[in-house]
């Protein structure tokens, strides 16, 4: 990046990008109603911001991330520091798993992967268009052989989406600590 200016211009490009969207975007208070925030929104700063990063595996990491309750996923916005040391741990957890299973965005034809994560999101938003980001990041977590063959089966692609709403809509649930804040 420090050799190649254009490369270095559209990394700071989205890096101002990113970061004038979370100035630009009302901060959410402990008064503030944690559901008001869209999920889809959550998921595309975050994607933004761990793009920056050049891990190679954006995608694999923002599903990780937004697997998490959606205030953490806030705080993730509103403190670098924390977010590098999430992305950090994501990281050394995928690879530490290895070859054991590969992804759609480990793809070798990183064509491949945006095809199919596009295809995938178009999809999904048609099935629940009010999770379809956070949907689509976990689907894409899995391998690329299961992936292709859910998008092959419609059925299998609804039920799909079916469990990781229910996992996500788990996850989006307040516990009673965050009630009471």
């Amino acid at each position: 990046m420090l050799y190649d200016e254009a490369l270095l211009n559209k990394a700071l490009e989205r890096a101002l990008t990113a970061l004038t969207s979370l100035d630009s975007s009302e901060p959410v208070s402990h008064t503030d109603d944690a559901a008001s925030v869209s999920s889809d929104s959550l998921g595309e700063q975050l994607f933004d911001l761990i793009d920056l990063y050049n891990t190679g595996h954006t995608q694999k990491i923002t599903g990780m991330l937004l697997e998490q309750k959606k205030g953490a996923v806030i705080q993730l916005l509103s403190d670098h520091s924390l977010l590098e040391e999430q992305v950090k741990i994501a990281l050394k957890t995928l690879q530490e798993q290895g070859d054991e299973a590969t992804d759609v965005s480990d793809s070798s034809d990183p064509g491949e992967a945006e095809s199919i994560g596009e295809t995938l999101f178009n999809i999904v938003c048609q099935l629940d268009p009010t999770h379809c980001a956070d949907i689509t990041g976990m689907l894409l977590e899995m391998d690329s052989e299961t992936l292709k063959q859910i998008l092959s089966d419609r059925s299998m692609l609804e039920i799909a989406v079916h469990r990781a709403k229910s996992a996500l809509e788990g996850a989006l649930k307040p516990t009673h600590t965050e009630m009471s804040e």
